[in-house]
């Protein structure tokens, strides 16, 4: 397997209401392919590395790097195109636009990417849509789904673009065991049939013991 994601040395501060160090020199390195979870008590720094590791927190020490791109020291218009085209977004919400069909939805950041033809994204949304077993709700407006349904819409938009990583924050915090159940299945046939890279952030014990990999944090650093 080869290395999707390195980080070396990344260090982190807070300064208000006064200088607090929240990631300490921390070293980290993603296989392709490898299904990971974050875990740690709150406040350990496991939110915050993820949102350095997505790029939108850029305010850090160390460097680095996702499929072979040097990404400190970018601007953040830099920073904004390579998120779209190399990774891929599930929360704890789905945030899916009410008033958009499911298909629609999916389609909107490969129509942002605009690396293909409305009817080419059509054909791929469609295809994520079958993969997540949603096909058959393509038309229908996103707030007409359950919670479960509405989640794993959002994974199909998610993987519209072929990301290089799937980061996700608690992507199941907000379902049942059962749909929480499902969205764990999903993940772990990305990771084993489409080789899929996924990083998720998670309180979830048995979702983070059933994971390939598992790095847990405390007090802004990962332990051995």
């Amino acid at each position: 397997m080869s290395t999707v994601l390195q980080a070396q040395g990344i260090t982190k501060y807070f300064y208000d209401p006064e200088k607090f160090q929240v990631l300490k020199n921390i070293e980290l390195n993603v296989e392709r392919g490898q299904f990971l979870s974050l875990v740690g008590k709150s406040g350990c720094g496991k939110s915050t590395l993820m949102y350095v590791l997505s790029t939108m927190d850029t305010d850090y020490e160390g460097r680095l790097q996702i499929a072979g791109e040097l990404l400190t020291g970018k601007s953040q218009n830099e920073l904004a195109k390579f998120r779209n085209r190399h990774i891929g977004f599930v929360f704890q919400f789905h945030y899916l636009l009410p008033e958009f069909t499911v298909l629609q939805n999916v389609m909107i950041p490969a129509l942002k990417l605009g690396d293909l033809t409305t009817a080419e994204i059509e054909h791929r949304a469609i295809e994520k849509l079958h993969l997540l077993g949603m096909a058959e709700h393509a038309r229908k407006k996103t707030n007409k789904l359950s919670g479960g349904q509405q989640q794993r819409v959002a994974i199909a938009r998610a993987l519209i673009n072929n990301p290089d990583i799937l980061m996700g924050d608690e992507p199941t915090g907000n379902l049942d065991s059962h749909n929480s159940n499902i969205v764990f299945d999903i993940f772990r046939e990305l990771t084993t049939v489409h080789k899929q890279t996924i990083i998720a952030v998670t309180h979830d014990e048995e979702f983070a013991r059933r994971t390939d990999r598992v790095v847990e944090m405390s007090d802004g650093k990962i332990l051995a």
